[in-house]
């Protein structure tokens, strides 16, 4: 059954093309609005709507102003007049009966393309396409089951209620997500994201270039994922990075685990871990299976170290890491840097949060495992030759922090990233093209170079700035996480700003020395590079570990 508004009215199309005409299509969506309002004040209400539905949701958000709505336009039905359908509708005036379902488009308008849909609709997709084959022999029986009525009827709706809610979009003031298929058949649905987006005061939008108009009911699309990746999910009217978060279901975890699959198997990390007796071992024996955790390490060239740290961990031992990321990842007009506006979901998914002092709490206080790199960007984005090299703070920003709840605190060292590319431009070398002062402008507007005011030089500078890189032959990325650090029963003891200082000193001194041990073993493994090991994978097999060198 299909819902869909005309000139105020509720219609409803059954199946056997009989039309049922009630009142006010806007006005039962605000009462059913309302209706939940009124049951969860304090809660945002999710208007999802597709095509026509899509101006349906608008409508209620620009006659709503005062009620916290989320909208997700699927494919919206605002582009009709720049759209095929607006051409094709003169097409209806000049064929008879039943000649008018013999152009694809119209079709596709009123069932969508099963060709594309999800299994669990595989049997209406069959039903379909048995009749469709021999379409001109089956035009008869269509037209019983989709009479020229009922897409004159759906045509005008959506031609009058795109028409009202472009004139009103001025009025929406709700946060809005739209969802834009690149093969959408029907609308130029990816231009008219782009156009909503311009018009719409708080909008993002996702393209998914490979799906057509009922994306919906196409396989391998998830809303809620989506949903979760815009950061549009939350609990209350303010946004909580913490408390807002879902963890990734299974089909997220593989989508992850599928982002890095050419990196993991280009790089083969080698994962080790120190026991409580200092003995260092293969794999994450020496991990803390208890929360709170706090992993501070070395962040590698360009973050290459997250997805296989993060899911590595996750697939081995359970343990789902929270880090703190650059504000950069959850700015709006950073995504739209990006050559695909979704860029950043999967890190979001994943359970990264904004790096600041209250979100550190919160992840602290409910026992979570969390990641930080004191040398944030400017690690990450380093020069040439500054490969390994620490940029922490001078003052202990975390141990305190970690021993008000009694966080066991793990250092960690990475090496590899020299292993696999060699730094061509770095920032130094963009600063003296003459176009580039544009380029930072735009990249670190809205204060995001602002996250440590109280320090000074360079690591008080955390601007955003791209790279480039040469690739190598790959060699092998190697992990150590080295003993834990127990801070429980030390929170009176590390408020003394000089032993807090100590521990933070020691940490540091960890993370070196991790580095450097992983640099110097590494010279003993056979298996580096990546063509020995292609050698071992194909005389024992694709799933077989590959040895490295004994601890």
């Amino acid at each position: 059954m299909t819902i869909a508004t005309y000139s105020g009215a509720l219609l409803i199309s059954n199946l056997d093309g009989t039309w049922e005409m009630n009142a006010g299509l806007v006005e039962y969506v605000e009462r059913t609005v309302k209706s939940e309002r009124s049951r969860a004040p304090d809660r945002p209400v999710y208007l999802v709507g597709e095509s026509i539905g899509a101006c349906i949701a608008l409508a209620v958000a620009a006659r709503n102003r005062d009620v916290d709505l989320v909208l997700v336009l699927v494919n919206p039905g605002t582009s009709f007049h720049r759209s095929q359908l607006q051409s094709l509708s003169a097409f209806l005036d000049l064929v008879p009966d039943p000649f008018h379902l013999s152009t694809p488009q119209f079709l596709n308008f009123l069932t969508g393309n099963f060709m594309k849909m999800s299994p669990r609709f595989d049997e209406a997709g069959q039903a379909l396409s048995e009749v469709t084959t021999g379409l001109l022999p089956s035009l008869m029986y269509l037209t019983d089951i989709l009479p020229k009525e009922s897409i004159v009827w759906k045509l005008k709706m959506l031609r009058t209620a795109a028409s009202y809610v472009n004139s009103r979009l001025h009025a929406v003031k709700a946060q809005t997500l739209v969802v834009a298929s690149g093969n959408d058949e029907l609308l130029p649905s990816r231009d008219e994201a782009e156009r909503l987006r311009a018009k719409l005061k708080n909008c993002r939008i996702r393209h998914f270039r490979d799906n057509g108009h009922k994306i919906l009911l196409e396989d391998g699309f998830d809303l809620a994922t989506s949903i979760k990746g815009s950061t549009y999910y939350r609990r209350s009217r303010q946004p909580d990075f913490v408390s807002d978060y879902l963890p990734p279901t299974p089909d997220e975890l593989e989508k992850a685990i599928d982002h890095d699959r050419l990196l993991n198997f280009a790089t083969d990390p080698v994962m080790l871990s120190t026991l409580t007796d200092g003995r260092i071992v293969r794999g994450l024996a020496g991990l803390p299976r208890e929360g709170p955790v706090l992993f501070v390490g070395y962040h590698m060239l360009m973050g290459f170290e997250l997805g296989p740290l993060v899911t590595g961990v996750l697939k081995s031992t359970g343990i789902h890491i929270r880090g703190l990321a650059h504000p950069f990842l959850f700015n709006e007009s950073s995504e739209q840097l990006m050559p695909d506006t979704s860029y950043f979901d999967l890190p979001r998914i994943m359970g990264a949060v904004p790096v600041t002092g209250v979100n550190f709490y919160k992840l602290l206080s409910e026992k979570q495992f969390v990641l930080l790199f004191p040398g944030g960007a400017r690690e990450a984005l380093h020069r040439k030759g500054e490969e390994y090299k620490l940029f922490w703070p001078e003052q202990s920003e975390f141990v305190r922090m970690a021993s008000r709840f009694g966080a066991t605190i793990v250092p960690f060292g990475v090496v590899g990233e020299d292993d696999i590319c060699d730094l061509l431009l770095d920032y130094n070398d963009l600063v003296k093209l003459p176009f580039y002062d544009t380029i930072d402008k735009k990249i670190n507007e809205g204060g995001l170079r602002k996250l440590r005011t109280d320090s000074t030089g360079e690591i008080k500078n955390q601007d955003m700035h791209p790279v480039v890189l040469t690739p190598k032959v790959p060699g092998r990325f190697y992990f150590i996480f080295g003993k834990p650090i127990e801070t429980r029963g030390r929170e009176k003891e590390l408020r003394d700003k000089e032993k807090a200082q100590h521990l933070y000193l020691h940490v540091k001194s960890e993370v070196e020395s991790c580095i450097k041990y992983l640099k110097e073993k590494r010279e003993e493994d056979p298996y580096r590079s990546i063509l020995p090991r292609l050698l071992y994978q194909a005389t024992h097999g694709s799933d077989a570990e590959i040895p490295t060198f004994e601890p």
